[in-house]
């Protein structure tokens, strides 16, 4: 198929070119500033959504392969750590350089393994770029803290110091971007890496890998093992050698992860679920919110931690409102992620696709009222088939609070829209649930805005907006959906310690024991 001479400023040559290239590409591991195979010789495909075909392969590593890096990158931070943080910011900005000079490739490759739309992964390589200049800036100046001086007697100072190597698990959705927003912030502070990425998506972290080669960063400061998540997930949160761990994925997987932590008391930055409502009052700018809606849940094929997958809607407008977001989800063009004009793709893989369609039937079994989608789209908006692809229609439910289908977070482009009397009920229906990672009020009281904004049990609210993510400030859930925060200066509190130092501006009385 061919669309157009370019997308997203790509021509369609170069598109072409990217994908042949992956059919006969192995993503291997790096490890001490080296590409490697795992030693059993073992690989895994990786699968084209938009297909079920083989798209790629990567090296299946395990306990062996996670011992080598997380060692390099033990060794590397006796030296990284030392690093005059001038150095370390003209890496990381290399980095970011490269980035960009590579992103035409690092959207294709990710729009291929991911299945998301090509002109939003652009975007979000983009971002990748950022995170490294944006932490780049941080590299000289955040370490600095406070002094406690203590009348004319003693001076007491605080500093932080890098922590160590830091295990990096990330999910399939962003690859790229939820990577490099960890690692980013790790290689400034003085911390080394082993990343260890969805074995669903593998293939831009090696691309990734290889871009750090390039920039020539010393060996062992990242790191990367490809492979699956039994095996090298978990040989990565046992190593002795890496006491800092980040994960960002499901709820289930990152309770697993802290039982398993605990026994080594790693520090754990946990980025897990979330079940996010919107709120939209009858005094809301209702095409704003409108908009916001449909964007927050079908975009990024609803496979996004923030979706607002829970529609909250005053009774008085709820069943205009809720037939003007059935208009739009019908009118959502499915299609190819390389289509310029397509808006949601497949989902990542087979599993998840019949995960999703699990819900689904739950919530026809619990009386949900199915107004929209709700089974798998075979003909894309050009007449495309697509029955081989890992395709959904857009999906809406009327339904009520309790039902699986609003409790469960679905990780799909489905939303179960919900009406409420006031206020207070308002808040109850948005705070029952088990997660807390995002909310979005809309409303033109911006005194109830900002009371419901004190109330509402999550870590981001929004007002009047959709997810717009602004890096300086903290991004994290609470209840369920996470533990801590990071983003700006807040990562600090997970990548370094905090350490007191004490001088005596004279010498101090000290007793004087034994002494006859």
């Amino acid at each position: 198929m061919r669309y157009q001479d370019q997308v997203a400023g790509i021509p369609w040559e170069r598109i072409e070119a990217i994908r042949n290239a992956l059919k006969g590409w192995t993503a291997l591991h790096f490890i001490g500033g080296e590409f490697r195979p795992s030693e059993s010789g073992e690989v895994f495909p990786t699968l084209d959504p938009s297909t079920g075909e083989v798209l790629s392969h990567a090296a299946r590593g395990g306990e062996k392969e996670v011992d080598r890096a997380a060692r390099a990158a033990h060794e590397a931070f006796q030296r990284w750590s030392r690093t005059p943080a001038r150095e370390r910011k003209r890496y990381l900005l290399r980095i970011a350089e490269l980035l960009e000079k590579h992103a035409d490739e690092l959207a294709v490759v990710e729009a291929l393994d991911a299945g998301q739309v090509l002109r939003i992964v652009k975007a979000q390589v983009a971002r990748s770029a950022e995170n490294f200049a944006f932490y780049a800036e941080y590299a000289e100046h955040a370490m600095e803290d406070r002094t406690f001086p203590v009348d004319r007697d003693w001076l007491y100072y605080s500093l932080r110091v890098p922590a160590g190597p830091v295990g990096i698990i990330t999910p399939w959705n962003a690859p790229l971007m939820l990577s490099t927003w960890r690692i980013a912030p790790a290689l400034a502070f003085g911390d080394t890496v082993v990343l260890k990425p969805a074995e669903w998506s593998p293939l831009t972290a090696s691309k990734l890998a290889e871009i750090v080669q390039e920039a020539d960063l010393p060996p062992g400061v990242f790191n990367l093992v490809q492979g699956f998540g039994e095996e090298a997930g978990a040989a990565l949160v046992a190593h002795p050698l890496v006491p800092l761990l980040t994960l960002t994925g499901e709820t289930e997987t990152g309770k697993i992860v802290m039982q398993n932590a605990a026994r080594h008391l790693k520090r754990l930055s946990l980025e897990l679920g979330g079940k996010s409502p919107a709120l939209v009052f009858a005094d809301a700018d209702l095409e704003r919110a409108l908009d916001a809606v449909v964007f927050q849940i079908y975009s990024f094929n609803g496979e996004r931690c923030t979706a607002s997958s829970r529609l909250l809607v005053e009774e008085s407008i709820f069943e205009t409102f809720v037939e003007r977001v059935a208009e739009r989800a019908r009118a959502i063009r499915v299609g190819h992620p390389l289509d310029p004009e397509t808006e949601v793709g497949p989902l990542i893989h087979p599993e998840h696709l019949e995960r999703v369609l699990g819900y689904v039937e739950a919530g026809l079994k619990e009386g949900a009222r199915l107004l929209v989608g709700g089974k798998r789209a075979t003909t894309s908006f050009r007449g495309e088939d697509l029955s081989r692809g890992n395709y959904l229609e857009p999906t809406l439910f009327v339904g009520e609070n309790r039902m699986r289908i609003a409790q469960e977070e679905i990780f799909g482009p489905v939303l179960v829209a919900i009406p409420f009397r006031d206020e207070e009920e308002a808040l109850r229906l948005a705070n029952d649930t088990k997660y807390g990672l995002a909310a979005y009020v809309f409303t033109r009281d911006l005194e109830r805005a900002h009371r419901l904004a004190l109330e509402l049990e999550a870590g981001l609210v929004y007002l009047n907006s959709h997810n717009v993510r602004h890096l300086p400030t903290p991004f994290g859930g609470v209840k369920e959906s996470g533990d801590r925060r990071e983003g700006g200066h807040y990562a600090l509190e997970f990548y370094t310690d905090l350490k007191a130092v004490g001088l005596p501006l004279k010498p101090p009385h000290v007793p004087k024991f034994g002494k006859r």
